[in-house]
């Protein structure tokens, strides 16, 4: 018991300070690496796949969830959907009509784009 109630301390005066700093500190970098983990796995994973690639499309690879990055997109689209799959959501949603369907449509797929008058 010397330790406790003498001159014998380690850290002497300050070691009560020095040894909640240091618990605080732990405890700082335990809380951020756990943040830093969750943060890390949550972006890594890959919404599921929506639209004629989703459960239930039927047989082929777009059903199985084999169709790659993309789902089923043009080759080396990987970013998310295409805008012609955006305006297809849209339509199906009823945000737009048929005929501003179309129109954008073939804006979307004409030689230079929206710009073209």
């Amino acid at each position: 018991m010397r330790y406790w109630h003498g001159h014998g301390h380690v850290l002497g005066g300050w070691g009560i300070g020095v040894m909640a700093v240091m618990t605080l500190l732990v405890l700082l970098v335990l809380v951020l690496a756990a943040i830093a983990l969750f943060r890390y796995l949550s972006r890594s994973r890959r919404p599921l796949p929506h639209g004629p690639a989703g459960p239930g499309a039927g047989p082929g690879l777009a059903a199985s969830g084999a169709a790659g990055p993309g789902w089923g997109a043009p080759h080396g689209a990987v970013g998310g959907p295409t805008p012609e799959q955006l305006l297809a959501e849209r339509f199906a949603r009823g945000e737009i009509d048929t005929e501003e369907y179309r129109h954008r449509l073939d804006t979307l797929r004409s030689v230079n784009g929206p710009g073209d008058g």
